[in-house]
């Protein structure tokens, strides 16, 4: 843990944490994709990295599909982006955006362990006879540093089984320490 979280807008330390060219090898979702290959057809995956005197920023998208799926509806996606802020302190706007999403009726869990602040955001919108969205995401602070991992789908009902909330976390929690460690090295 690099820095302090006090509420003013100040720069907190970055520590060792450092920019990729590609932030699909450094933040790869390995535990993620014990449950799902990548689905290489198009642009899958895809990775880009700004680097800005203010911010650096990397970012990772993939295209999945589950292991073993025979069906349309067992497609996924993953998307991971780092933020290296040299110039502000994110810890307001990551408390902004974990009540954006309280609000919006997602459920919100903290994990403890990774960087200064993190935490575990899932919908499951199965409020259709046949499709049910599912959306979850590890959110993590450390100092200037804040990492997201995003993991969504739908699913059509009755052909295929989402993996569960428990899972999800477990999964997308793994994946989001291994990236935050790897971008320290």
């Amino acid at each position: 843990m690099v820095g302090s979280s006090s509420g003013d807008s100040a720069p907190r330390s970055l520590g060792s944490y450092h920019v990729s060219d590609d932030f699909c090898a450094v933040g790869k979702p390995n535990r993620l994709l014990e449950k799902y290959s990548v689905n290489t057809t198009g642009s899958s995956p895809s990775h880009h990295t700004d680097r800005n005197p203010a911010l650096d920023s990397m970012n990772c998208s993939m295209s999945l599909k589950r292991t073993g799926g025979t069906s349309d509806s067992e497609y996924a996606s993953v998307y991971l982006r780092a933020d290296l802020h040299k110039a502000v302190n994110p810890a307001p706007e990551l408390s902004a955006n974990k009540e954006t999403y309280r609000t919006r009726g997602y459920q919100i869990s903290n994990i403890p362990g990774i960087g200064e602040d993190a935490y575990f955001v899932y919908k499951d919108d199965g409020s259709s006879d046949k499709y049910r969205d599912v959306y979850a995401e590890v959110d993590v602070r450390d100092g200037g540093m804040t990492f997201y991992i995003t993991y969504s789908a739908s699913y059509t009902q009755g052909k295929a089984t989402p993996p569960s909330m428990d899972e999800l976390r477990t999964m997308l929690q793994s994946d989001a320490d291994s990236a935050v460690r790897a971008m320290r090295k």
